[in-house]
């Protein structure tokens, strides 16, 4: 990975994680980036979208996992070695969500100035591109900038009302099993 200096990021940088899906390279914020995590299988949730695969406790933290491959409708494959969850703060009106994303691995740390990043193509009324906050070359190769906020907005999960319901009894579970 990329070492980053202090000097960078005063001049304008910002700092990016990338990580590979479909062959393609991706890129989150990396302030947003709480850890990485290998491949666990999770609780399911009932009545969840495909794309979200259940919950994992991390440390005492009920974290929703979200496969962005269907999330993107991109073929799934089998998770494998290099699979992993990168886990993010995201945040959903007005409070911080942790949450992961299982992707197919972690590619590098870059460090890209604003100026360098260019607006996604617009494919018009049908195309919903407001997750992507550009798209970048960097070491010869193309990366797709995420705007990990919107793309992981209150849509993809179940409403409050239900998810609050359902991490609490999974609390309760976890509570009576370390008891």
């Amino acid at each position: 990975m990329a070492d980053i200096s202090i000097e960078q990021v005063k001049q304008g940088n910002q700092q990016y994680l990338s990580f590979i899906m479909a062959n393609e390279e991706y890129g989150v914020d990396i302030l947003s980036v709480q850890e990485i995590r290998g491949w666990e299988p999770t609780t399911v949730l009932p009545n969840a979208p495909d794309y979200v695969k259940g919950v994992i406790n991390l440390r005492g933290t009920i974290v929703p996992i979200i496969d962005l491959r269907q999330k993107f409708g991109i073929k799934t494959l089998e998770y494998g070695a290099t699979t992993v969850v990168i886990v993010v703060k995201v945040t959903m009106d007005e409070t911080q969500k942790v949450i992961g994303i299982v992707v197919d691995a972690v590619s590098d740390v870059f460090s890209i100035e604003e100026e360098e990043i260019r607006q996604a193509p617009d494919f018009g009324h049908g195309t919903d591109l407001r997750f992507i906050k550009g798209l970048a070359n960097v070491q010869d190769k193309m990366v797709i900038l995420l705007e990990i906020n919107r793309l992981l907005g209150s849509a993809i999960l179940p409403d409050p009302e239900t998810l609050n319901r359902i991490i609490g009894n999974l609390e309760q579970q976890a509570q009576v099993m370390t008891a």
